[in-house]
């Protein structure tokens, strides 16, 4: 797969990688590692880590679509902002807001490298949807 970091980047979070944990390997590069500081405190996921990751959203959620506000590209480096909307097997009628992240992806080989994520729960107020209306 021969991809434009950016783009690859952009149709990672935007794929259905939770229900084709296979295509992970598309987008991230085999040696990839994550450091993710998360509401429950930080973690550091390598390649395999968050391969199994993706299968524990397979069984929790039934549609998973990324809302993104900002996707920045230089060099090398790709900056992405965006909420995670969930449908969960238990109310797939429902879409809800689940996460905000921003995550900074160091590109090789054409792939997702290493990743610097910082997340928190997601929540629907006026203000915090707005800011990921366009600029004008």
């Amino acid at each position: 797969m021969s991809l434009e970091s950016k783009e690859c980047v952009e149709k990672f979070y935007t794929s259905d990688f939770y229900k084709n944990p296979k295509s992970i390997k598309e987008f991230l590069h085999p040696d990839a590692q994550l450091y993710w500081n998360s509401s429950s405190g930080f973690h550091k996921l390598k390649f395999q880590e968050i391969c199994d990751m993706t299968k524990e959203l397979t069984r929790s959620f039934d549609a998973l679509r990324a809302d993104i506000s900002h996707l920045i590209s230089e060099n090398n480096t790709v900056a992405i902002r965006f909420t995670y909307h969930v449908r969960t097997i238990e109310n797939p009628e429902e879409e809800l807001p689940m996460a905000h992240f921003v995550a900074i992806w160091e590109m090789k080989d054409g792939k997702m490298y290493k990743g610097h994520q910082i997340s928190q729960q997601a929540d629907d107020s006026p203000e915090n949807l707005e800011s990921f209306l366009p600029i004008n």
